[in-house]
């Protein structure tokens, strides 16, 4: 009897470690990156589910605390995912001097 109960719950067990649904791994379906030897970039790349990113990133000289300048990596890009509803949710940022910024229907919007 005991070993019908200890049965009984090692199936339990498998059955719920067992995964929910038939998933596929995500692929990526197209890339691209170019670097430049001034440090200069461009980057791309989708995924099979839909997903996607692309950033550049531009040297340009800026001034530093002491107003010396100095090169820097100014970056623009954006980035899609699909929501909790397979939706595709697209943030588009850049980053300079002044910091990092963003906007997309998932960023907060300052008040």
């Amino acid at each position: 009897m005991k070993s019908i109960v200890l049965i009984a719950l090692a199936l339990a067990a498998v059955a719920c470690a067992a995964p929910a649904e038939d998933t596929k791994p995500i692929e990526i379906v197209a890339y691209r990156s170019e670097t430049q030897p001034d440090g200069s970039y461009s980057f791309f790349y989708r995924t099979s589910d839909g997903s996607e990113r692309t950033e550049q990133g531009v040297v340009k000289e800026a001034l530093d605390e002491e107003n010396k300048p100095q090169k820097v990596v100014i970056i623009s890009g954006s980035y899609t995912v699909l929501d909790s509803e397979g939706k595709p949710d697209t943030v588009n940022y850049y980053a300079d001097e002044t910091g990092y910024h963003a906007e997309g229907k998932s960023i907060p919007k300052a008040v």
